[in-house]
């Protein structure tokens, strides 16, 4: 019986790309909140060619939607084995022009959406005595970035979260860890020019920006490879020393 993985933001970008390499192992349940095309989409080219997948709409912000997505989830495949919070934002902004609402939202989607999922599937996984949580974080959680600080500050926070529920689930078998991308060519680059990637890719080690398979086949590495790893930071980055 095929396991079952839950990825909030798997519609595009590195979700999407996990979802699609956990086809051929798992049940996927591809998490939306405005990409619904490009989650069906993606759930009906799992579902044609012999995988099982399900778009579930789902605003990680809010913790009555997330239980009602794994509710759905539920239904259709059983228990989330594998929960993959890989919904997030991203904002290039001056310090000083940083708003309320702008922290508010940043926190509310990559830290506190990640906390609703867990919060979510974790009473399953505790009765199971099993599971894997693993966050999408980022380099700049890890070393900050000018220009995006609340975003830097909201993925710190997050793999604070990791490290701490490591500990505190480990002894019921749940392994929660985190996957630390670079700069991975997504929507979240769309803001920077030519010139500008050019000048990112030529600063990591390994001379090029890093794609969502990239990070994908990382996440995927923790969701059905790895036994006995909780509580890391694996970085994707491109050969980044921090």
């Amino acid at each position: 019986m095929l396991k079952t993985i839950f990825i909030t933001g798997g519609s595009r970008g590195i979700g999407r790309a996990t979802a699609e390499l956990a086809a051929k192992r798992f049940n996927v349940a591809i998490g939306y909140l405005k990409s619904e095309r490009e989650a069906r989409d993606l759930a009906r080219i799992i579902n044609e060619g012999g995988g099982s997948a399900l778009a579930v709409k789902c605003d990680v912000e809010n913790a009555s939607d997330v239980l009602s997505a794994v509710e759905q989830i539920n239904k259709k495949f059983g228990t989330v084995d594998v929960l993959v919070t890989s919904a997030g934002i991203a904002e290039q902004k001056q310090f000083q022009d940083i708003t309320d609402d702008d922290w508010r939202r940043m926190m509310s989607v990559n830290f506190f959406g990640a906390v609703n999922a867990v919060r979510a599937v974790l009473p399953d996984m505790l009765k199971k005595k099993s599971g894997k949580i693993i966050a999408v974080a980022s380099m700049w959680g890890e070393t900050g970035a000018a220009m995006e600080s609340h975003y830097s500050a909201s993925k710190a926070a997050l793999i604070g979260l990791v490290k701490s529920l490591a500990k505190e689930l480990g002894p019921s078998g749940i392994e929660v860890n985190a996957v630390s991308p670079g700069a991975i060519l997504t929507d979240m680059l769309s803001g920077f020019s030519d010139a500008e990637l050019k000048e990112i890719a030529e600063s990591a080690p390994l001379g090029r920006l890093g794609t969502p398979l990239d990070a994908a086949s990382a996440i995927m590495f923790l969701a059905s490879s790895s036994s006995f790893i909780a509580g890391e930071v694996l970085r994707v980055n491109g050969g980044y020393l921090i």
